[in-house]
């Protein structure tokens, strides 16, 4: 305990490497979802992203930085959940999706990745559950909510597509007032952030489905593409969007009558418009929401023609009003908002891509990015935006991969002032994202996002080679004892 009475925030060196390499398989590309339950930590992954990009996205490269079949389903994509034990340091895979016969007539994954965790314990009636929210091929059925009691058994518990809507993705989840919320978040024809269904869905009975809807159609906005991301703060539920005029916040005491009445908080992704395009992340932290910005497409949104641009950081108070912490100081309808941490967009880091995720623990915030320089030597430098194949064509890719890559992880102990963590991925310029984080009783936990493996082309080289650093990992610093 330091003499202002503020526990020491943590430092790269508190952090051991706990899963590397996906598990032992690189294609387990992302540990897209985590939670602690039951004295364990639980991992959801997403894998083969790249080979998935290059057949459904319009992503320019010269060469992929991994193999890529035709047919991304060549490969296994079936998701995993993997559990840990820190007493032990043991980990166990307890799920792996099954495999179901598609609109196609062929064998394809049910679930293709994993993108929400959380732990359910509204009901009397009934033991706290884990519950998972999943990612289905275009050429599927639906997502699901899948529950378990006990860690090892994962069911679904709702029709595909939550209610039989013809989305393919769920991503975010969380509990509030003794209630599960959530909603859509992609659809069919390569749109994994865009479900052209944002509504706000609440359940009571969640083992047993009950999803209803709680709001209206994108807040009465149609710009409101999707609503990316919810949490519960004092008396309201707090709603993120994707809209292509900025991101919007929404809350909602989620009383009375359906559907609810919700207030508008923020607007025009806080009066910077378009850059500000999702809400990508929110935590509550000392009496008030944080908020992470990012544009779809990890920083430049190719298909709308929006970016590049790094992301901003926000704090919203209880009254609706806000600070901005991260990002360009500006006059806004709500007054002149100086930048409080000095730090521009991205922390200074142009190819900061998104703020992605948020987390508080032991009285500091955390707040990890997608950083992308690990692709820039891979680029088709006709088809991306100039300014990036200008820095390539001045800088060996090789010296920005060895110097630059990897995702960015700052901490604070009031929201404005800020010091990094790592800078570089953990020490892997293949980590070009930290998708997930979790305080536990054990500690704090991160997991990776990393696409390359479980071959990569080294820049300059002709032929696929092994990288043990590719594939998602799992870092951890254990609580200090005594």
């Amino acid at each position: 305990m330091s003499r202002l009475g503020i526990r020491p925030g943590l430092h790269r060196g508190d952090f051991r490497l706990v899963a590397q390499g996906g598990f032992g398989d690189g294609l387990n590309a992302y540990a897209h979802s985590m939670a602690w339950f039951d004295g364990h930590l639980y991992v959801g992954t997403t894998r083969g992203n790249f080979p998935f990009m290059k057949a459904r996205l319009p992503i320019g490269m010269d060469v992929w930085p991994v193999e890529c079949p035709e047919v991304p389903f060549d490969l296994d994509m079936r998701a995993e959940i993997w559990r840990y034990a820190p007493r032990d340091d043991r980990w166990e895979r307890v799920f792996k999706a099954p495999t179901i016969i598609g609109s196609h007539g062929k064998p394809i994954p049910r679930e293709l990745g994993l993108r929400g965790m959380v732990v359910f314990d509204g009901r009397a009636d009934q033991p706290p559950a884990l519950f998972v929210t999943t990612w289905s091929p275009a050429r599927g059925p639906g997502p699901l909510v899948l529950r378990s009691e006990d860690g090892r058994h994962f069911e679904p518990t709702c029709e595909p597509g939550l209610t039989g809507l013809p989305v393919t993705t769920i991503r975010t989840i969380t509990q509030f007032k003794g209630r599960l919320y959530t909603t859509p978040a992609g659809s069919r024809g390569g749109n994994p952030n865009v479900s052209a269904h944002s509504v706000v869905y609440e359940s009571s009975d969640p083992a047993h489905g009950g999803w209803e809807p709680v709001c209206d159609f994108g807040f009465g906005d149609a710009n409101n593409k999707t609503i990316f991301e919810m949490v519960g703060f004092g008396d309201h539920l707090y709603v993120g969007t994707l809209n292509l005029e900025g991101y919007q916040i929404w809350r909602s005491t989620c009383e009375g009558e359906r559907p609810y009445v919700f207030e508008k908080v923020i607007d025009q992704g806080a009066y910077r418009g378009k850059l500000n395009q999702c809400a990508l992340s929110m935590e509550v932290f000392k009496g008030a929401l944080y908020v992470g910005s990012g544009i779809q497409g990890g920083g430049v949104d190719t298909q709308n023609k929006i970016g590049p641009a790094p992301p901003e950081l926000i704090r919203i108070h209880p009254d609706g009003s806000w600070d901005l912490l991260v990002g360009d100081s500006r006059d806004t309808p709500d007054g002149r908002k100086e930048c409080l941490s000095g730090y521009l967009p991205g922390f200074d880091n142009f190819f900061n891509g998104y703020f992605w995720r948020l987390c508080a623990h032991d009285g500091w915030l955390y707040v990890s990015t997608f950083e992308w320089t690990s692709i820039l030597g891979y680029a088709n430098r006709k088809r991306w935006p100039q300014v990036f194949t200008n820095i390539v064509n001045y800088v060996d890719p090789q010296t920005i991969l060895d110097n630059q890559s990897g995702f960015d992880l700052y901490r604070s102990h009031d929201g404005e002032n800020w010091v990094p963590v790592t800078t570089n991925g953990m020490d892997n310029p293949y980590n070009m994202g930290l998708r997930t984080m979790v305080s536990s009783p054990a500690g704090l936990f991160l997991g990776t996002a990393n696409p390359f493996g479980p071959k990569v082309m080294p820049l300059g080289g002709d032929r696929y080679v092994p990288n043990p650093r590719g594939g998602c990992e799992v870092h951890f610093a254990p609580n200090a004892r005594g």
